[in-house]
């Protein structure tokens, strides 16, 4: 069950010749595939790419009718590999995957299909997550494209650019026999607007009918002697005719005018920062026309060196936009100028820019101020030159000393929690254990207030990061792996690494039914009926397959008991070899989704429906908010008490609270105050529940004025006269 279903949205992608398309970034991308005969596609999803997986998968029926091939492929790595099927054949394939992680995970098949090159078109489509809404290690794909000679296309993020780059994308890899990496950055992958759209095109041959017709190429198997000879194919054919190719479709776009002292060369994915940056200097207006001469590469690489040397013909400094570093494009542009001896053209680039950091609204602004200035300060207009700019100048506080960092937490509800709140009663009992995380929702462990676990090593890789402390020792590691990471990368390079190196350490592997922190969608050991996936593979039974001989499976994660005994057992066993606990709870944000549209629908049919609450009687309450400190629940909360005697805030249980009970389980299994209650809110109720809680009613409001009646009443002295 996915984040979101775009089942209403991928309507659109029937509409035909002429036709307006209007929608999101993403939505785009899939319709451009399906104009231009894209014959498979598949990838792994990861933000921002996530909805463009869930939008393929949407759209099953449609791709079926044009006979186009979809794979939810089980990692990047997997995905590319099956680009495979356009070295020998003339099929357009399409993948995606996430940003330089995924290209990492990648990386091994993406070399091989680099080297041998492809004869159908090859796109990989990559969701550039850089910056401050990223989830990752901030890192550019750029050199993944340079080291395998991977043209790497980073179009202007507007609908028409983006879905022309899809169609230059599969041309310029078929005549170039290269595959293609596109960027979508996070702001391209939802950016909204319109493009004229085309028909569908079923693809020319399809992967079925491939099939029948088996073809092979040793040439381009890599393999010696081939391998030396694609080294040398790509600098002397492959690099020559993709260049050919670019300058002949003008992939790259000059704006403004022809002439000018100064100019601008960009990323294209930088097109739309830049031209904002320019219309609050008052050098550009809202349709884009702009003072100053922009060169726009929406091919990142290859850099075409003699449509730069054009642009800064007669030009006194150009200034090189790129976000992030090392800055790949600046280095080269400066070196091709060197070796052409070209010396009267200034570059400027990082320095006037920050080094690294995303190059926000405020960032761009006042860089392409200070290269103005400094360059051509007669362009800018008269209040922009002035020196003393209090609109500008103002520094911005430095809110980190005013308000407090909030870090990533788990959602409300999440059965995740009370794994770690056991982690810590096990902690308390026998003392810090040497704990490794992994890619997923976890990984909020080693945030308050837990604070467990200390490396990330890749997605996967969490029972593996803490191979060099299994050979038994006094106490064992404990490693987290989610059940995403489990079936991407974890049984073969985690459990299966484990047991044949006979480690002794302790995996808890998180079972959420779904790869959750992507979006949702179902793996091998969800729980839900797929009608298009294989579902419901235990992770126990491939545990068990590996070897693994000590496994427990805990079906119900918000037992804190359970867990906590079952733990401390792992780590006090005198089983030799790797221990297993499987920990199973349905993503409470999934369950949220799949069950609240059922619970209003029937409350709405006049059904009778209960929901769960909790709440804490703050007579009982102590205050000490240990409770939090082990639950961490972003609906409990504090408050102050009403009695007028208590000024010290106590717990409380706001209106988020989505029933999942864990507050009082950790309560109960660490010997907290019991001030945790359960109310059952009735929806529709039966006409002897609506009797009971009448009488209910009455009775303590019976008891209360009887109670009010009894308490001492403190009146004033008549005065006294003397």
């Amino acid at each position: 069950m996915a984040e979101r279903s775009f089942k209403k949205e991928v309507k659109q992608l029937r509409i035909g010749e002429g036709e307006e398309f209007r929608g999101e970034g993403i939505l785009a991308i899939t319709k451009a595939l399906l104009e231009n005969g894209v014959g498979y596609v598949g990838g792994y999803q990861g933000a921002p790419i996530s909805h463009l997986m869930d939008v393929l998968a949407d759209a099953q029926d449609l791709l079926g009718e044009l006979g186009i091939r979809f794979e939810a492929n089980a990692s990047e790595a997997a995905a590319t590999a099956m680009l495979a099927a356009s070295v020998h054949y003339p099929i357009r394939g399409a993948v995606t995957y996430k940003g330089p992680v995924g290209v990492n995970v990648a990386s091994d098949a993406l070399a091989n299909l680099a080297s041998g090159g492809v004869k159908g078109g090859a796109l990989i489509i990559v969701g550039e997550d850089y910056g401050e809404g990223s989830s990752i290690m901030q890192e550019r794909s750029h050199a993944f494209a340079t080291k395998s000679m991977i043209w790497l296309l980073d179009p202007r993020p507007n609908l028409p650019s983006l879905t022309q780059a899809v169609r230059h994308g599969f041309e310029l890899s078929e005549a170039s026999n290269t595959p293609v990496m596109m960027l979508m950055r996070i702001r391209s992958c939802h950016v909204h607007g319109s493009f004229t759209a085309r028909d569908n095109v079923a693809p020319a041959l399809n992967v079925r009918d491939a099939l029948s017709n088996p073809q092979r190429d040793t040439k381009r198997i890599v393999l010696p002697p081939y391998s030396y000879m694609h080294e040398q194919e790509k600098v002397t054919q492959r690099l020559p005719a993709a260049l050919d190719y670019i300058r002949a479709n003008q992939l790259n776009e000059t704006f403004g005018p022809e002439n000018g002292k100064v100019g601008i060369a960009l990323q294209g994915g930088m097109y739309n920062a830049v031209i904002r940056g320019l219309q609050r200097l008052g050098l550009a207006d809202v349709h884009g026309d702009t003072d100053v001469p922009l060169y726009v590469m929406n091919v990142a690489y290859p850099v075409v060196e003699d449509e730069f040397f054009d642009f800064c013909e007669g030009k006194d400094a150009v200034l090189i936009v790129e976000e992030g570093f090392p800055n790949y494009i600046e280095e080269t542009l400066r070196a091709a100028l060197h070796r052409e001896g070209r010396t009267g053209v200034k570059i400027a680039g990082k320095g006037v820019f920050p080094t690294a950091g995303e190059l926000t609204g405020k960032v761009m602004m006042q860089s392409l101020e200070a290269f103005l200035r400094e360059h051509a300060a007669a362009l800018l207009p008269a209040q922009t030159r002035a020196p003393n700019r209090p609109d500008e100048l103002a520094e911005v506080p430095d809110l980190s000393k005013v308000v407090p960092m909030r870090p990533p937490g788990f959602c409300t509800g999440c059965p995740e929690r009370p794994i770690f709140a056991a982690m810590k009663l096990v902690e308390e009992e026998l003392g810090r254990h040497q704990v490794a995380c992994d890619i997923g929702c976890h990984l909020f462990s080693i945030m308050p207030p837990f604070y467990i676990g200390g490396t990330t090593m890749g997605y996967g890789l969490g029972p593996a990061s803490n191979a060099a402390f299994d050979g038994g020792g006094e106490k064992r590691s404990i490693s987290i792996i989610g059940d995403g990471g489990f079936w991407h990368n974890g049984l073969s390079s985690s459990i299966g690494n484990a047991v044949f190196n006979k480690s002794d350490g302790v995996t808890i592997v998180v079972d959420n039914y779904y790869s959750a922190a992507t979006g949702g969608q179902d793996i091998l050991s969800s729980r839900a009926d797929n009608s298009s996936k294989a579902t419901k593979h235990p992770i126990t039974g491939a545990v068990e397959g590996v070897g693994v001989k000590w496994v427990r499976q805990i079906d119900r994660t918000y037992d804190v008991g359970k867990m906590r005994d079952t733990l401390k057992e792992a780590l006090t066993t005198d089983h030799e070899g790797p221990k297993v606990i499987v920990a199973s709870s349905e993503c409470m944000l999934n369950r949220q989704r799949r069950e609240r549209p059922l619970r209003e629908q029937a409350i709405k049919e006049g059904r009778r429906v209960e929901k769960p609450k909790f709440g804490v009687d703050e007579d009982v309450c102590t205050g000490d908010h240990a409770c939090m400190r082990l639950s961490g629940c972003p609906s409990l909360t504090l408050k102050l008490p009403d009695d007028p005697l208590r000024d010290d805030p106590i717990a409380h249980i706001d209106q988020s609270c989505v029933g999942c009970g864990n507050c009082g389980e950790v309560a109960d299994t660490a010997v907290l105050c019991p001030s945790f209650y359960r109310a059952d809110l009735v929806h529709n109720p039966s006409r002897l529940e609506r009797w009971w809680a009448g009488v209910n009613a009455r009775a303590i409001a019976w008891l209360q004025r009887r109670r009010e009646s009894r308490r001492l009443v403190w009146t004033e002295m008549p005065e006294v006269a003397e």
